[in-house]
């Protein structure tokens, strides 16, 4: 099956053409500075889901707080979501914590592409990256640039939306990868994928590899890759107070330690079963902790968009009267300062909520 896809390819010019042009073009990114497995672990988990432009300070501040393993392996949770804080898909953050304590385990990071994809939260394409970046190890590492890529490259007309298609490129990749420089083949790829191979109106006429292109050489690079749609994402809707007292300070609660956004902090939300006014509802929920309210404030409606779901949150600005000595309702909630937000990591839609308030 895999013939098919590769018969009409000649193999060695396509690498030669491939790293030459990655040598030639290559973005001067931080963790290219070297060969170290762990920063190379490191930013390929955060350039899941997140773009290149978005992890650079990400990576950079990670890297001062947690410069090997041994450091970020002691990290308490609170220290390691605020330094994650922004960058969404939470469970990557602990995923890597216990990755690195795993690899402080075995007193070393491993060097062969089995003990790789043993690590927690390493995918297939996660451990080909590490593999073939830090160890030149010739393994593939397919990633939706590589889809995209090899599927005009190939004319390969497999549903990428389908788990089982993920076999099939890999197995393409496996045979034309080069075997002297892996990893200028795999970061070629996925540059080219980045870069001039992009879903919508690819550079086709500034493609090193064009001459091997069999959608380009038959003009269907807009049919490829073939991708069926997800299902609808689900929309639930809140309402979200941010509540501050004469003193400056804002009530949040700690969310779950399981479950989305797991250890982070929020304000004040319920979700809104839309049965009466939405400022009313709010009111009633706050008042076993907010008894005395001074003024209440519309802030705005706003959509936060995750994989699956979106979260509509008309928010509010509560301002209370409290005196110290008073408790709040459950011993999740307490109260912080403006100095202390710094601290705490914050859930990104809170965020927006927040700074919009103080504009």
């Amino acid at each position: 099956m895999i013939e098919q896809y590769i018969e009409n390819l000649n193999i060695e010019e396509f690498q030669r053409d491939l790293i030459q042009w990655y040598d030639e073009v290559k973005r001067d990114l931080p963790w290219r500075m070297n060969r170290d497995p762990y920063r190379i672990l490191v930013s390929e988990i955060m350039l899941q889901q997140t773009q290149v432009a978005t992890v650079i300070p990400y990576y950079e501040r990670f890297m001062k707080l947690f410069p090997t393993t041994k450091e970020l392996a002691m990290a308490d949770d609170q220290t390691l979501l605020k330094a994650w804080e922004g960058l969404g898909y939470y469970s990557r953050a602990r995923n890597l914590r216990e990755s690195a304590r795993m690899i402080e385990e075995m007193g070393g990071f491993p060097e062969t592409h089995e003990e790789i994809l043993k690590l927690k939260g390493v995918g297939p394409y996660t451990a080909g990256a590490v593999s073939s970046i830090a160890f030149n190890i010739p393994a593939p590492a397919v990633d939706g640039n590589v889809f995209r890529v090899m599927s005009r490259v190939c004319c390969i007309f497999e549903d990428i939306a389908k788990a089982k298609t993920r076999k099939v490129f890999e197995a393409v990749v496996s045979e034309v990868i080069s075997h002297e420089d892996p990893s200028a083949f795999n970061q070629g790829l996925m540059e080219l994928g980045a870069t001039v191979c992009t879903p919508k109106s690819p550079k086709c006429l500034q493609c090193p590899v064009k001459k091997h292109c069999q959608a380009y050489q038959q003009g269907i690079d807009d049919l490829l890759p073939v991708k069926t749609k997800a299902n609808a994402q689900k929309k639930t809707k809140l309402v979200v107070a941010i509540v501050q007292n004469q003193y400056g300070e804002y009530l949040v609660s700690k969310r779950p330690e399981t479950g989305l956004l797991a250890n982070f902090y929020e304000f004040m939300n319920f979700e809104y079963p839309g049965e009466r006014e939405p400022e009313e509802y709010l009111l009633e929920k706050l008042s076993p902790m907010c008894s005395k309210i001074e003024s209440i404030q519309l802030i705005g409606t706003f959509n936060h968009i995750f994989s699956h779901r979106i979260w509509e949150m008309e928010s509010y600005l509560i301002r209370i009267h409290t005196a110290y000595e008073e408790q709040v309702a459950e011993n999740t909630y307490l109260w912080i300062s403006e100095k202390q937000m710094e601290d705490y990591p914050l859930v990104t839609a809170h965020q927006r909520i927040l700074k919009e308030c103080k504009s």
